[in-house]
């Protein structure tokens, strides 16, 4: 009997070892290219979005035929009523979206916490912006700003409106502005992202696992087959 039950435990072992080989051949490597990277996020990302609209009976193909039926597709790719998200940058701009509709539903499916990777994402992509209302915002900058706007104001650029790319470039180089922005762009875009460093952080470990379940994703729709939902998660 003892025999027995070793035996058994022993083909119980191969085959749940053969069940987890099988199943980390079929799991697919996303892409090392980041541009191929990012066209895998949003490949995956539209084939949850088209599949939770046709669940909804709609399309993103095809001209809406009224507006209540465009109505109907923008509320449910994008949400309804008050957004739930909100985040106001250090430029003062505030960024809103919501945590309904297809979009966000892709989104979660694909980061996990909607929260955590909005305020990572938003963030993100704002550094460059951050960055450059830091730069403004120097003494340095604002002086050879000024003589920018004199400048072209002697030039007439100012009077008339039409600028000339010329004249424009001239005073960009005679006021030293050029040469102002062109130290403080890079040092402020260092010291932006040392400060965003912790969602910096977070919006790169939130990409990475969204780049293998959007690989999941991709290699299941080939095959006609639907993962299911929330099987991988950050």
């Amino acid at each position: 009997m003892r025999a027995l039950r070793t035996a058994c435990a022993a083909v119980a072992a191969l085959v749940l070892a053969g069940c987890a080989a099988g199943a980390a051949r079929s799991a697919p490597d996303p892409p090392a290219n980041g541009r191929e990277r990012a066209a895998l996020i949003r490949y995956a990302q539209k084939v949850l979005v088209d599949r939770c609209l046709a669940e909804r009976g709609l399309t993103t193909t095809g001209k809406p035929s009224s507006p209540e039926e465009s109505g109907r597709l923008q509320a449910a790719l994008f949400g309804a009523g008050p957004t739930e998200l909100s985040l106001t940058l250090p430029t003062g701009h505030t960024v809103r979206a919501h945590t309904d509709g297809c979009l966000a539903a892709a989104r979660h499916t694909l980061y996990g916490d909607q929260r955590r990777w909005f305020r990572a994402e938003v963030t993100v992509n704002n550094l460059g912006a951050e960055a450059a209302a830091r730069m403004r915002a120097d003494p340095a900058h604002r002086a050879a700003r000024a003589r920018y706007i004199r400048c072209l104001d002697s030039a007439g650029e100012l009077r008339t409106g039409a600028r000339d790319r010329a004249v424009e470039q001239g005073c960009r180089r005679g006021s030293g502005l050029a040469s102002v922005e062109a130290r403080l762009e890079s040092a402020e875009l260092a010291q932006v992202r040392s400060l965003r460093r912790d969602q910096l952080t977070v919006h790169e470990r939130l990409r990475t696992s969204a780049l293998h379940r959007a690989a999941e994703i991709s290699a299941a729709h080939h095959h006609g087959n639907t993962p299911e939902k929330g099987s991988s998660s950050p």
